[in-house]
């Protein structure tokens, strides 16, 4: 029982771990990315807090948001990144971003 016990707990651990470690592996956004610069702007536009400084060194909670929906997303999407996170199959993905950059605290 303790086996069992010890492994679910790891497992949760790891879970937990996965949204830290994504931060350390992100791939920086290109300088003039038009899909990132949109992110923002749309972002900073409709929901507040977005100049506030993020949980990443450096970067606004709009500019960690976006960088993390940037890098998520496949490579192949070129929609609009706020506006999918609103949708019910971006939401997991909005909350993994929420808490990367610290919008959600």
């Amino acid at each position: 029982m303790k086996r069992v016990l010890a492994t679910v707990v790891s497992a949760i651990v790891l879970c937990a771990a996965g949204a830290s470690f994504a931060a350390d592996t992100y791939n920086t956004v290109p300088a003039g990315d038009a899909q990132y610069a949109q992110c923002l702007s749309y972002s900073k536009s409709i929901y507040t807090g977005g100049d506030e400084a993020s949980l990443i060194p450096g970067q606004t909670k709009a500019q960690a948001w976006c960088t993390c929906m940037w890098n998520e997303t496949p490579d192949d999407f070129r929609g609009s990144l706020a506006k999918f996170a609103e949708t019910d199959k971006g939401a997991a993905m909005n909350k993994l971003c929420e808490r990367y950059s610290g919008w959600n605290s």
